[in-house]
């Protein structure tokens, strides 16, 4: 049996999960879905799905990791070790095939993205020192031109990803997201405080926290749903990759609780500092560019701008390296279980295998600029189809297999490790969730966005 690596401190776990879970999404994504639904009664949708659906999952997720000590397709074969039925072993299996798919082909897109962050940052570091500032225009019409310097980039953060995640859990994943997320709470906190000074900080506390529930959608479940399972990290098997590297005296819903809560705030600090740029800007909030083409002009116009720029796309840069880490890590550490491989020999493999899925969406906007459906290019159609499609089928079909697949004293065992609570009312509504209500919402806010490709909102 394989040595598996525990997480050296508590503090390691919530690092890693808040660093998988605040990527780049809160940042670059945030404010696409928002704009789509209204602002403030978005948000209450989003932190009420958060707690609700997005705990209980945590939970279901780290039991299964922390009870087998395995990754997730590891975690979903000897659960079902005593299944006969092939085919019902296979349909489970797939959920976490997809959960492992669904990470390579996020981190392909997402290491685009985190390219252009990192071009954006570089840039804007040299041009402290420039007599002309940074040229944030041609530096984004330089990087939608050439497919070729998007694949490069794309790689070099891949490379970096590869290179934490091989030193292991904590020599890599532990001590550096660690780093990672010191440095950035740091930033975040310090440009929240220049962005709530811009002149358009009452209107974006408005627009983020005054809820117009007329202006949901149709849709606005399936996206609150998404984007929750996105910023926690649910569906990927990151949960249950982390849950796997846990000590047996951690109290799960305690720590899944601690994750949600710190993640859910830290996505609203997110809005703190987004909104008020972007209306500052006078920039509408969408598209797969906007904090590229409108926030450098907006830095360029204020006290200190440059320096605040810079700082912003390093800020950036780091939540995206973050994510990026979790996610390799599941596929990293699935190939370990299953086959053994060394983690240099996985993370280098699956690197090579991202490196190229992300040349198709590199090329987006260059070479197949063109293909678009719905107004949406392809960075976008694939974060629509992954995030508010995918990623509610695999948390549904975890929610199910924990119900009813994982036996009963183990999960109810991970609730009795604390005597702070009455374990078995806590333990019944957890269960109550994650066999009925969690099932219940997904579907819903699945079946309405099927209705809603053929209703318009």
């Amino acid at each position: 049996m394989r040595f598996r690596a525990n997480w050296t401190t508590r503090f390691g776990f919530y690092f890693a999960a808040i660093g998988s879970a605040f990527g780049l999404g809160n940042l670059w994504r945030f404010p696409n879905v928002l704009a789509e639904n209204g602002g403030g009664a978005f948000v209450l949708l989003y932190i009420f799905l958060a707690f609700l659906i997005g705990v209980p999952v945590i939970i279901a997720e780290l039991i299964l990791g922390k009870s087998t000590q395995q990754s997730i397709l590891g975690a979903l074969r000897t659960t079902l070790a005593s299944e006969n039925n092939q085919k019902i072993k296979q349909m489970w299996l797939g959920i976490g095939k997809l959960a492992v798919f669904t990470s390579l082909l996020v981190l392909s897109y997402y290491a685009v993205i985190s390219g252009w962050v990192l071009h954006f940052f570089v840039r804007s570091l040299f041009g402290l020192t420039d007599p002309e500032g940074f040229q944030a225009a041609e530096t984004l019409a330089t990087l939608k031109k050439s497919g070729g310097l998007q694949i490069a980039l794309a790689g070099v953060h891949i490379l970096l990803t590869v290179v934490i995640v091989i030193k292991g859990v904590q020599n890599g994943i532990e001590k550096w997201v660690g780093y990672l997320m010191s440095i950035f709470s740091i930033l975040l906190i310090s440009l929240i405080g220049k962005s709530l000074s811009l002149p358009a900080s009452g209107e974006a506390l408005r627009f983020l926290f005054y809820p117009d529930f007329s202006k949901l959608t149709i849709n606005s479940l399936g996206q609150a749903l998404g984007h929750v399972l996105f910023t926690l990290s649910i569906g990927f098997g990151v949960m249950v990759t982390f849950g796997s590297y846990m000590r047996h005296d951690v109290y799960l819903p305690e720590a899944g609780l601690r994750v949600a809560a710190l993640d859910t705030g830290i996505s609203l600090l997110s809005g703190l500092l987004i909104v008020p740029i972007l209306l500052s800007a006078s920039a509408q909030m969408g598209g797969a560019d906007v904090l590229f083409q409108s926030l450098p002009r907006l830095f360029a116009t204020v006290k200190g701008g440059n320096l605040f720029g810079t700082a912003f796309f390093l800020c950036l840069y780091l939540s995206s390296l973050g994510a990026s880490i979790g996610l390799l890590e599941v596929i990293v550490s699935n190939l370990g279980d299953r086959w053994g491989m060394s983690r240099s020999k996985a993370g280098w493999l699956i690197g090579g295998v991202i490196f190229f899925a992300a040349i198709l969406p590199a090329l987006s906007s260059s070479t197949l600029s063109q293909l678009r459906i719905g107004g949406m290019g392809l960075l976008q159609i694939l974060d629509a189809v992954l995030i508010n499609w995918i990623l509610p089928v695999v948390a549904l079909g975890l929610c199910l297999f924990v119900a009813h697949r994982v036996p009963i004293q183990v999960k109810e065992k991970e609730f009795q490790l604390s005597r702070k609570f009455d374990y078995k009312e806590l333990f019944g509504n957890w269960l109550w969730i994650i066999r009925w209500l969690g099932p219940v919402v997904i579907v819903t806010a699945i079946g309405l966005q099927v209705i809603g490709l053929f209703v318009k909102s």
